[in-house]
Order: structure tokens, then sequence, then C-alpha cells
């Protein structure tokens, strides 16, 4: 019988890490770091593993393989939009590309993906298992406009990125508010590989003439084969709207324009402790507006019902901090770590 054991990232905002043990192998999907300063995940209760399924290529949910040597070694799956992304973290004979929507077989586990609406080439997973079937989504949304969700087949047991808990704000809100913030120009920061073309392109449909960071004109021409102007740490001016890297003003252009002094920053991305926005943010000389990323509490219960899971574990939140989805999932709300799937 199949078991799953969430290492980590089940009833917390924390580095995803869930170990599956079927058919005789034992394999992960997503190898993610933490978030906040200094926190990085026990692997040490893992144990050597066949195989790495990565989600998609940000930090918490890739940020620790290069502690693949920790584990065995094991090879790695993930997209090949992803694999590009992640290049210098792995080495070519580790690293195997698998579809954006399709199935494939792995030593006799049969999986299939499909896109998940958050990132670039991400994509969720299905697992065929005895009883039912396992769906792993990493991190999803259903609202992006330019990056599309494939809804998954059935599964019994439904491991779904709950990361806004209760959040029933539609992202259209969201947008115009932040458009109306942005015009007098601002920094909207984002992670690389993330969602920068749809914020690009989304504030220039509000009539805003955009800039952009290298890392993000770079993935806005290579999704829709458009230029948007590029500034740097020296031609970027306080009056342009900027999307740039990094999400948290940790690195990037974000970074150096913090540095430089006299822009004002919009953060949209989860805030960890010690970062830079954190900062801002708590000192009142940058603002928080949302951008939604992740699934909504409606998102949630259609996709279970759409399923058909009759366990569902809500990864990436803290449940006593959504009261709503847990009265809503009822009986199939799961928040033990270990499980047979």
């Amino acid at each position: 019988m199949a078991r799953l054991n969430v290492i980590s990232g089940l009833n917390r905002k924390s580095a995803a890490i869930a170990l599956v043990e079927a058919g005789g192998k034992r394999i992960l999907f997503d190898f993610g770091d933490g978030l906040d300063a200094g926190e990085h995940p026990d692997i040490d209760v893992i144990g050597a593993v066949d195989a790495v399924f990565l989600s998609h290529a940000h930090k918490d949910h890739a940020g620790s393989l290069e502690r693949l040597g920790e584990i065995g070694n094991p090879a790695v799956f993930a997209t090949a939009r992803t694999l590009d992304f992640l290049r210098g973290s792995l080495c070519p004979e580790t690293a195997h590309a698998i579809p954006e929507r399709g199935a494939f077989d792995v030593d006799g586990l049969k999986l299939s993906t499909g896109r998940c609406g958050h990132a670039p080439g991400g994509v969720w997973f299905h697992l065929e298992t005895e009883k039912g079937g396992f769906i792993y989504t990493g991190d999803i949304s259903l609202e992006s406009q330019g990056m599309p969700f494939d809804y998954p087949p059935q599964a019994a047991t439904l491991l779904v990125d709950a990361s806004y808990g209760d959040r029933e704000q539609d992202l259209g809100d969201q947008i115009s508010a932040m458009a109306d913030y942005a015009g007098g120009g601002a920094v909207l920061c984002c992670p690389a590989a993330g969602r920068g073309t749809d914020m690009v392109l989304a504030m220039a449909s509000h009539g805003l003439s955009v800039h952009v960071s290298a890392v993000v004109g770079e993935e806005v021409e290579a999704a829709t084969g458009e230029r948007f102007p590029v500034v740097n740490g020296e031609t970027a001016q306080p009056h342009q709207v900027i999307v740039a890297t990094e999400s948290n003003a940790e690195a990037g252009l974000s970074a150096e324009l913090l540095k430089r002094g006299g822009f004002r920053f919009v953060f949209s991305s989860h805030v960890p402790n010690g970062t830079p926005a954190a900062a801002l943010i708590g000192r009142e000389e940058a603002v928080w507006l949302p951008w939604n990323v992740h699934p909504r509490k409606r998102d949630i219960l259609a996709l279970a019902e759409h399923c058909g899971s009759r366990q569902v574990l809500p990864a990436f939140v803290d449940m006593a901090m959504a009261p709503e989805l847990a009265r809503a999932l009822g009986a199939r709300l799961r928040l033990e770590t270990e499980t047979e799937i």
C-alpha cells in the first residue's frame, strides 16, 4: 500500500517536501528550503530516495537541491522550463525532463502532470495508487491570465496548496487596486520564474507605461514575444512603473533600487521574517497589496469536488487561521503528516 509522509509544508508556510513510498520506491514531491532567514527543513528524517519530482523552480519548492547528496543523489524530474530556471543547481546527468501535460512512467510508477497556473513550466502531479490515486499540487492558481491551469483527474487523496486559507478576493479586483496605486510610479516586486509576465501585461492593460528588469523582460518576451523597456539600477526612475525581481527586495533590481533610494515599493508575495520587505512594511515605508498566485477558498473546495477526493491535506497554511475552509472540508480534512494513499 502506498504511504504519504509530509516532511515539511503541512499546517504552516514552509519548505515543500512530501515523501511517498509506493511500488517499492521512495520518492519526493518537491525538495524546498525555508523562507525565513536561517530556516531549513530537517531532511535527516528522509533517508535515501529513488527520485525527486519538482513542481516548479521557486526556493520553497526546489531550494534544497544542493543537499541531494544527503538523500542519496536521486534522479530529479521536472519540466524543461523548470530545469532551465534551475541551471547551475543540477548536474545534467541527474536532471530528467517530463511533460507539462501528459503521462509518464518512472520505475513502474505511473504519473501524470498538468499545468499549475502559478509559475512558467510549473506542474501538479498525479500518482496512480491502489487506494484511488494521489495528487500533489505544489503551488497552483486558477486565476492567472497568462499561465493556464489544467484540472487534474480523479484522486482519493489531494495534497493541495492552501496558502491563502479563507481568502476569497478576486485577482481582477487586486489588479485594479495595484494599478491605481502604481500610477505615480512604483517598483512592483516579483519572484523570478513567477508572476512577472502577468504583472507586466496587467499593468499595461490598465494604460500604464511599464518598465521591467532584465530578468522579467526575458520572461515576458519568451512567453509573449513582446518587448518592454528594460531598466537597470542606474537608468530606472522613481516616476516609472517597474516590474522587477526579487519578490522581497532581497536581490535583483529591486534590491539595487532599494539601496539607491527614492522609489516606492509594492510587495505582494509571502513576506518572510528578516527580509527587506518585512522591514520596510514594518516601518510603513512600503505597501503590501495582494496578488493572487495561490487558490482562493472557493478554488480549493471546487478542486476537491472535481477530483472526488476523500482526503484533503491543505498545505502551506496554518489551518487555525482558516476556520471557514476547515469547516467546509469537514470530514475530508486531514492534518496528520502520515497517511495511506
